[in-house]
C-alpha cells in the first residue's frame, strides 16, 4: 500500500510540471512548416487540379475583361456614329437655312422695289401691282399678308409664319397674294424637309401663269425631286424653267441645278 501511495504522488508531481508546457501557444513557424508540409504532402494529381483551377479562374477573368472592352468599343463606335450623323444633319440644316435666307433677301428687295414703285404710281400702277400679287386695296388683307411675311423676315418665327400663311389662305382665298402665300409656304416646308407639303404648295403656284413666282416655284420643285433622288423628274422641272423663262435668273439657277 505504501508503494502505491508513492506512485500516485510521483504521477501528480509529473502532471503539475507538464501543465505549463502543454498550455504554451504553438509557434507561428510551426504552422508555416505544417502548411509547407501539407503542400509537400499533396499528391501530384492534387497539385495539377489546383493549378487547373487557378488557370480556369485566370481565363474566366480575362474573358470578362475582354467582354467589357468589346462592349466599351461598341459604345464608342455607336457614339461616334451619332456624332457624325449630328454633324451631317447640322450641315444640311445650315445649308437649307442659307438657301432660305438668300431667298428671303431676294424677296425683301423685290418687295421694297415694288412698294417704291407703288408709292410713286397712280391707280394704273396699283392695278398692275395687284395683278402681280404685291398690292391689295383691302387693308385687312394687305396687313394680314405683311404680318405673315414679317414673321419670317423680322422675327424668324417660321412655325408662326406657316400658321399665319395658312390662316391667310383661309381668310382670303381669292387674294392677289395667293401665289406668293403658296410660294412662301413651299419655302418654309422645304426648309423643314416636309417635301410632300412643299410640293403641294409649289404646284399651287403653277396655277397662276402670270405670277412672278411661277418660275421660282418650278425651280424649287426640281430641287425637291433632286433631294428625293428623282433625277429625271428634277431635270424635267429645270428644263421647263429654261424653256419657258429663258434669259432669267430662274433659268440660270435651273441650269446650275441640272443633274448630270
Amino acid at each position: 500500500m505504501l508503494g502505491n501511495l508513492k506512485r500516485h504522488i510521483v504521477l501528480m508531481l509529473l502532471v503539475s510540471a507538464a501543465s505549463p508546457v502543454l498550455a504554451a501557444p504553438a509557434p507561428v513557424s510551426d504552422l508555416s512548416e505544417n502548411a509547407e508540409q501539407n503542400t509537400a504532402s499533396m499528391s501530384p494529381e492534387t497539385r495539377v487540379e489546383r493549378l487547373e483551377r487557378l488557370l480556369q479562374n485566370s481565363n474566366r477573368l480575362r474573358a470578362q475583361m475582354q467582354q467589357q472592352l468589346d462592349e466599351m468599343a461598341t459604345d464608342i463606335q455607336h457614339l461616334r456614329g451619332q456624332l457624325e450623323k449630328s454633324d451631317h444633319d447640322m450641315g444640311q440644316m445650315l445649308s437649307r437655312q442659307r438657301e432660305l435666307f438668300v431667298e428671303i433677301d431676294r424677296l425683301r428687295a423685290e418687295l421694297n422695289s415694288k412698294n417704291s414703285q407703288e408709292s410713286q404710281s397712280g391707280t394704273k400702277d396699283n392695278d398692275q401691282s395687284a395683278s402681280a400679287g404685291t398690292y391689295s386695296e383691302d387693308a385687312n388683307e394687305q396687313m394680314a399678308y405683311q404680318n405673315a411675311v414679317d414673321l419670317i423676315l423680322k422675327k424668324r418665327d417660321y412655325a408662326g409664319a406657316i400658321n399665319a400663311f395658312t390662316k391667310f389662305q383661309r381668310d382670303f382665298p381669292k387674294s392677289n397674294f395667293a401665289p406668293n402665300a403658296h410660294y412662301w409656304l413651299g419655302q418654309l416646308y422645304y426648309a423643314k424637309q416636309q417635301d410632300d407639303k412643299a410640293v403641294e404648295s409649289f404646284k399651287a403656284v403653277l396655277d397662276f401663269p402670270k405670277s412672278n413666282k411661277r418660275a421660282d416655284a418650278l425651280v424649287k420643285l426640281g430641287d425637291v425631286e433632286k433631294r428625293r433622288r428623282n433625277d429625271k423628274l428634277a431635270n424635267q422641272y429645270y428644263q421647263q424653267v429654261i424653256d419657258e423663262y429663258p434669259d432669267t435668273a430662274s433659268a440660270a439657277s435651273a441650269k446650275r441645278s441640272m443633274v448630270k
